[in-house]
């Protein structure tokens, strides 16, 4: 399994990709404050090793950020297929880099945050 790590500082954006056999996960975020910065970066961590406890079947995006004005923590999820429906995630939105669902965490501890992200990274392909 490849791992790439790239940090760009200026933007604040975090980039990681694990290779497996059937499909690649990304995480990003672009985040406004430092509101949200443990907890992104503790959910990035747990995301990262998604692929090890599970194999992708579909390659997979998922990207943190804030709204100016609003005080939760946005997460998109875009896959390059189509996948089946997931409970509480708004979408899909067809785009050119795949469907995508979005979501809003408020005072949502972060265990319960990764298991919605968890659903929904690995959601069935259609």
């Amino acid at each position: 399994m490849k791992v790439v790590l790239a940090l760009d500082e200026r933007r604040k954006e975090t980039e990681m990709t694990r290779n497996s056999s059937g499909g690649n996960l990304s995480i990003d975020h672009k985040l406004l404050t430092k509101s949200w910065t443990s907890d992104v970066e503790a959910l990035e961590a747990s995301i990262g090793r998604f692929a090890e406890q599970r194999p992708l079947t579909n390659d997979c995006r998922v990207v943190f950020f804030e709204i100016a004005g609003d005080a939760h923590l946005h997460v998109n999820v875009t896959h390059r297929h189509q996948t089946t429906a997931v409970r509480g995630w708004a979408g899909p939105a067809n785009m050119p880099e795949g469907f995508v669902h979005n979501r809003m965490f408020g005072e949502t501890p972060s265990g319960q945050m990764l298991r919605h992200i968890r659903e929904m990274v690995f959601a069935e392909r259609m």
